[in-house]
């Protein structure tokens, strides 16, 4: 039997109601909160400190002052776009293959739910260019020209954040040297993944996509402007409880991902999310993922933890724990927790 990704999806856009492939019932599991996601300056002369209470209280926080035109926003998002607007026959021309990374298809995590996802998406891991032919054998310049642009401001901006949430934590500027192969890394395998959220007739009834944490250092997201439609999980008194990300002008938001939860030994968390659709309004995102080096172990930084604290998780390579991640979703860093730190 082929897999999700390449089977052909029912037209989302075309349903009058959401099919019972694709309804789920856990859309209110907890409550929902007005706090507001944390907006950080890159340009502040403060911005490190606080990007760090961000990332501590928050795990994620959204940016401006990033340095990132608004016109290449603007422009890469019009090329997803173009790319999910098209037939669901032509977009199955780059699907995704069973065990591979790349092009058009559900979302991995798909495979641990028994309802579908209300949404799309495509996945660049180093050249758009091999699956962009398949889609517009003639016409896939301007495709691949704005996710090349694009990935190369995402990595330096990526850069940019790592040495600010290091900094943070109090390491010095020797201590942050060892981020410098995420550079060579990144410009020959940028991670980008398009989402496309179609409006949706019955919205109470439907995922975007289901809550999870990402495996990344970091994770660098543009949304759509005014289609709310990402929500992070918030945990302090009264419990944990669901909170949208409003869309903040030219603002793109920031994940802590796993990696960086481990690294910090716990300091910084990873931050659990998800996506919600709406009735009337598409939604896209524009997700970068920041990792290390394949072979590059990460563990906790012994300078970052207590007089009385040891590791808090034992390290792992980026390949390492994308396997684990396949295997135990949500639980994967907890897996790696070592004896007597079980949460």
């Amino acid at each position: 039997m082929p897999s999700l990704a390449t089977q052909s999806p029912p037209e989302l856009t075309a349903l009058a109601a959401v099919p019972e492939t694709h309804a789920w019932v856990a859309l209110h599991d907890r409550p929902y909160a007005d706090d507001r996601v944390p907006v950080v300056d890159l340009a502040r002369p403060d911005a490190a400190r606080l990007i760090g209470r961000a990332c501590e209280e928050w795990g994620a926080f959204q940016l401006t002052g990033h340095g990132v035109p608004v016109e290449l926003l603007r422009r890469v998002e019009g090329q997803a776009r173009r790319l999910f607007s098209l037939p669901s026959a032509h977009k199955l021309r780059a699907a995704r293959r069973d065990g591979g990374s790349t092009g058009y298809g559900s979302a991995a995590i798909s495979k641990f739910f028994s309802k579908q996802f209300w949404s799309e998406g495509f996945t660049v891991i180093g050249s758009p260019r091999d699956d962009a032919r398949k889609i517009w054998p003639d016409d896939h310049e301007d495709f691949c020209g704005a996710i090349e642009e694009y990935s190369r401001l995402m990595n330096d901006l990526a850069r940019r954040l790592m040495h600010s949430m290091l900094f943070s934590l109090g390491l010095s500027e020797e201590e942050i040297g060892w981020a410098a192969p995420l550079k060579a890394h990144h410009e020959g395998m940028p991670a980008l993944q398009l989402n496309y959220y179609p409006r949706c007739p019955e919205p109470d009834r439907a995922m975007g996509l289901a809550e999870h944490t990402d495996s990344s250092l970091i994770t660098i997201l543009h949304q759509s402007s005014g289609v709310a439609g990402l929500q992070l999980l918030r945990h302090g008194g009264g419990g944990p409880r669901w909170v949208a990300v409003e869309p903040v002008t030219e603002a793109l938001v920031v994940n802590v991902g796993d990696l960086f939860q481990l690294m910090s030994n716990g300091r910084f968390r990873s931050v659990m999310h998800r996506a919600v659709v709406d009735r009337t309004r598409t939604r896209i995102s524009v997700a970068y993922f920041c990792g290390p080096p394949p072979e590059l172990k990460i563990s906790p930084v012994e300078k970052l933890m207590g007089p009385d604290q040891g590791p808090v998780y034992r390290g792992v390579t980026w390949p390492e724990y994308l396997h684990l991640k396949k295997k135990l979703y949500n639980e994967a860093l907890t897996s790696l927790r070592l004896s007597g730190d079980k949460e």
